[in-house]
Formats: C-alpha cells, structure tokens, sequence
C-alpha cells in the first residue's frame, strides 16, 4: 500500500503535489519523493520518513516543472529503512522514463531472470518497482518507434508489460519531453482516480490520484476511475489518450481499501468508503446480535479512527450507549503500517490512551476495523482491563485474517496472523478477551457492494482464493522465508 498522484497543469505543480502527499499520507510512511518535468529535463528528490520532515525549502525549489508525480511509502516490497528503496525511480533509455507504483509484483523472481539475461538490464534495489520500471521502459524500447513516440507505442508497451507482469500495480510515469502515463493492472486491484479542471487561461489540466480526496482538495472534478488494464496518456500539452490495453480485464478492486487504508472520505470505484464502514456496523450487529448476549453490555467504543463509522452504527443498532474510550495522539503514524512487530507494540501505547472514567465497572464492547497480528488488539484489550473495565467483548468489522495479502499489503507471512490456523475462541484467549465476534465474509462482501455495480472484490486475506490465479503454497512459503519482520 502507497499513495501516489501526478498532475499535468499549466503552472509549477511542486507545491500542488507536496499538499496532495499529506492527503495520502496515510497510505504510507516509510519514505516520500517528488519528480517534475520540465520540458525534457526531469527534477527529483526523495527522502525517508513522512512528507512534513522530508522536505525543505531548497529541496521545494529545486523542482520546476509543470508536469510531475509524488509518492508516499509503505514498504511491502525491499527494505523500508534504505533511502535507496524510495519511489520515484528512473531510467534514462529510452528517452529517460521516471516511474512511481503501488502495489506488488508476485512474479519478480522471473522477472528478475529475464530482465538481466533477455532484456539486459540490471537493477540496484530489491525493489519490485524498479522492476516493473524496467519492463516498462524495455517494452517502449521493443517498439518500432521511428523519430517520434505516439501513444499507440505507449498503448502497445503497456499490453505487453500487462502480458508479462503478474500482481497488482496502480502506476504512473513521466516520459522526458512527452507528458505523463497512468495505468492499472487488469485487476484493478489497487485504486487509480482520475481528475481533471480548467487552468486560468482555460485549458484542462489533469491529475491522476490514489484516492478521490486528493482530486478534490486541488480543486479537480472526478472524471472517473482508471479501469482494469486501461492505460491513460496525457501529452506535455494537455492532450488526454486513453485504450484498454489488456485482454480480460476484471475489477476486484481490494476490500481492505475499504476496511482500514482508505480514508473516509475517499470514492472508489463509484463506492463511498464512509458509507461502506456504516453498512460493515450494521452487518457486524447483527452478527453480535446472534452470537452473544448484549443485554450486559454498557457501552459501545471504538478504536479510533478508522473504526468510528461501524462502532456508531453497532450502538446504534444494539441500542447501546457510543463513547470514546480511547484517545489517540495524533502525532503518532498508523501502527499496522509501522515496520516490524516490535515498532508496533512499542507504538500501540504512544499512540492510545485509555480514560479511566470511562471504563471503570463497565462492561465494554470494543469495535475494531479488523484484527490482523493481534498487537495492537491484546494491548488494547490490557489497557481498558487496566482502566477498570469489568468485562471486554472485542469485535472486527472485517472477518479473520487468516492468509497472506500479497498484493501490496504488509501481512505476507502467515505465522504472524493471528487468526491463522485458530479458531474465534482460540483467539480471544489469545486476547485475553470475554468474548470476540467477526464479521462474516458474506455480511463484508455486502456491506462494500451495496448498490453498486462491482460485483467481484479481493478478499483473499479473508478467504484465501487469489483472484490472479498464480499464487501457490511454494510461492507463499517463499515470500515467507525471504520476509523480515
């Protein structure tokens, strides 16, 4: 999971996407980097940590241009403390090619192969990124491209880097000289938005997005999401092409988007991600409605933030009292998207603070957006007992997380997954909890679909069917022996 955007305007975008960065903070906060366009001479600068402490006002200036993309970092793929790993990377044949992605590759062993004994290029990072950077600039290469490059070339670049490219990737690419690239996998399975608004002297300017708030804070209208496969080519002037360029495209966009990564204010695919966490609380509800007693339960809390929206309508439709138990330091990053297990545990009591007035001689039910390692989840569960709670009910309003997400997010190895291999009550002792409820697979299906017309999601963190079709047991155990927690 990474934020990225890029805008084509009329005027110098460095200011335009540094503020859309901080929109998408939340995304990730490994690292950060920026790369502009002017004319056919490209600018860049990337740093670690988050957007606020990597940029200075000499780094802002050094990027001039009126084209340029932005990318904030959530390591899935390579090391998260090297500087090295951070997005934008670039290539400079042909014509020198800056690209940012989000998502995962899960063939980069073969790719690896064939880039350095076929295509002859070497990469300088474990980055799978860099990799599909390089596939990207040897298919361009590949093409019969004369004196000019058209879109057609970049069309026909892009239905062969879909032929050889497996996972998920939302991508987007600066051409030195020829204006910007946008594409997604034939899966759609990370999101891409697409905007557009008129400049001062009435042309349109353009802006491609991870999430629709950011379109909407620059003052861009959504135009639409980027389909499955659909590549989008928007020249240095303005001028916007687009073409399906893969065979079979189908949208199974991912439900952890709407779970927990995106922000609420945030359209995907035509689907509110707000609207989508009410309907979770009130699929969850029913769920806690058969599965234990709620007559005891005096009140309903949740784990701010993301949780917020299922936790109102849980008391609601239980007809509990909602109160804010835990208050959170906001100066503290997203504790699923720190680095390794003990970054976490230590974050989880910077980052919560339980009030005692609110817990003591109660009975509470706590409302979580979804429980993955168990980290955060135990410690919460330590601190309301701490505080004086009588009794603790967690809930999830996602399922149980029991397999590996390979396709960009950070849960890749199943022995750190709580729910791998355990039963609901195995877990809740685990937790040291009274009573633990999960949202049914079917409820969270219905609760993102409503009304809508995707008709097909990647849940297979939940449900262990990989909608790719090439992800095996061997591969998984792969992925597992080569991660580091």
């Amino acid at each position: 999971m990474c934020g990225i955007v890029g805008i084509v305007s009329q005027e110098l975008v460095n200011q335009q996407i540094y503020d859309s960065l901080l929109l998408l903070q939340h995304r990730g906060q490994d690292s950060t980097g920026i790369a502009t366009m002017d004319g056919s001479v490209f600018h860049m600068y990337k740093a670690k940590g988050q957007v606020r402490e990597a940029y200075r006002t000499r780094n802002m200036r050094s990027l001039r241009g009126s084209i340029g993309i932005g990318h904030v970092r959530y390591a899935t793929k390579g090391a998260a403390d090297r500087e090295d790993e951070a997005q934008p990377f670039y290539v400079n044949a042909p014509y020198g090619i800056i690209l940012i992605h989000n998502g995962n590759l899960t063939n980069t062993r073969e790719l690896e192969k064939d880039l350095f004994k076929i295509d002859r290029r070497h990469t300088n990072s474990s980055s799978d990124t860099e990799m599909l950077l390089n596939v990207l600039a040897t298919e361009i290469q590949s093409q019969n491209l004369g004196s000019e490059l058209t879109p057609d070339h970049i069309f026909k670049a892009i239905t062969s880097l879909h032929q050889r490219v497996q996972g998920s990737y939302a991508s987007i690419a600066l051409i030195a000289g020829h204006g910007m690239l946008a594409f997604r996998d034939p899966y759609g399975i990370r999101p891409l938005v697409l905007g557009s608004r008129k400049s001062s002297n009435n042309n349109i300017e353009w802006m491609v997005a991870s999430e629709s708030l950011v379109l909407e804070n620059n003052d861009f209208e959504i135009v639409r999401d980027v389909e499955p496969g659909e590549v989008i080519f928007i020249s240095s002037n303005g001028e916007l092409f687009a073409k399906q360029c893969a065979k079979d495209p189908k949208l199974f966009p991912c439900s952890f988007e709407y779970v927990y990564l995106a922000r609420p204010d945030s359209v995907m695919n035509g689907i509110s991600v707000y609207e989508a966490r009410l309907r979770m609380g009130d699929r969850l509800a029913d769920s806690i409605k058969k599965k234990i007693f709620t007559g005891d339960i005096d009140v309903v809390m949740p784990i701010p933030d993301s949780s917020r929206p299922a936790a109102m309508q849980v008391a609601r439709q239980l007809g509990i009292e909602y109160r804010e138990g835990f208050f959170k330091n906001r100066y503290i990053g997203r504790t699923f998207i720190m680095p390794g297990q003990s970054h976490r545990r230590k974050s989880v009591r910077q980052k919560l603070n339980a009030m005692g007035t609110e817990f003591k001689g109660k009975n509470i039910l706590i409302v979580d957006d979804s429980v993955v390692r168990g980290t955060t989840s135990k410690q919460i569960v330590q601190m309301a007992k701490a505080a004086g709670a009588n009794k603790v009910t967690f809930t999830s309003a996602a399922p149980p997380v029991r397999f590996a997400h390979v396709y960009g997010i950070n849960m890749p190895n199943r022995k750190e997954l709580i729910a791998h291999n355990r039963s609901v009550s195995q877990i809740a002792n685990e937790l040291e909890i009274d009573n633990m409820v999960y949202q049914e697979v079917s409820d969270l299906y219905q609760a993102i679909t409503f009304e809508s017309s995707i008709k097909d999601l990647d849940m297979s963190c939940f449900t262990g069917d990989y909608i790719t079709g090439t992800i095996t047991n061997e591969y998984l155990e792969w992925v597992e022996n080569s991660y580091l927690s």
